[in-house]
């Protein structure tokens, strides 16, 4: 965990560097985040969470019962963990592109995204979401592995199969 840690901060450190000053996005915060760039995170990492929490339902696993987060009542702890293998490539990698390609994230005075980028992120999250890419030698929607994924867990759980995470590419 400290090594996700340390990961994470150099990583959070580049979005720093790489982003436009007038976002004036300072690193990651998740509760409480007050600019744009969070809560376009935030935002998006909410729809992944819904469908990561259904694709572990679907491959017949407690969402609640966690192996990274915190067991906590009504926390989803596995669902959070398996999402945590699909930030990068789904949410990040759209919220990134988009506001390098000229997006214009805006909040209110209290931290929440204004509709108009609520809808640019929901687009772009649901864009990457049914995008194809490779996986087991075959090319299949991003959605479709988040459930291949969760299947596996399910097998990995029950000691039928080891789990893999799925190496993306941006």
């Amino acid at each position: 965990m400290g090594l996700e840690g340390a990961g994470g901060r150099i990583y959070w450190e580049q979005w720093v560097n790489l982003l436009p000053e007038r976002l004036h996005f300072e690193g990651r915060r998740t509760q409480g985040a007050m600019d744009a760039v969070n809560s376009c995170l935030n935002y998006g990492y909410g729809m992944l969470t819904s469908h990561v929490w259904g694709a572990t339902l679907n491959a017949g696993l407690e969402p609640f019962a966690g192996f990274l987060h915190t067991d906590r009542s009504g926390k989803p702890s596995l669902a959070l963990d398996l999402v945590e293998e699909f930030r990068q490539p789904v949410v990040d990698r759209a919220v990134f592109a988009w506001i390098l390609k000229g997006g214009t994230p805006a909040v209110d005075r209290n931290g929440m995204l204004d509709p108009q980028a609520k809808g640019s992120v929901a687009e772009r999250v649901m864009a990457r979401l049914n995008a194809t890419e490779a996986h087991r030698g075959k090319n299949h929607q991003v959605r479709s592995i988040i459930q291949m994924q969760a299947r596996t867990l399910a097998g990995a759980v029950r000691r039928l199969k080891v789990y893999r995470p799925w190496p993306f590419t941006w």
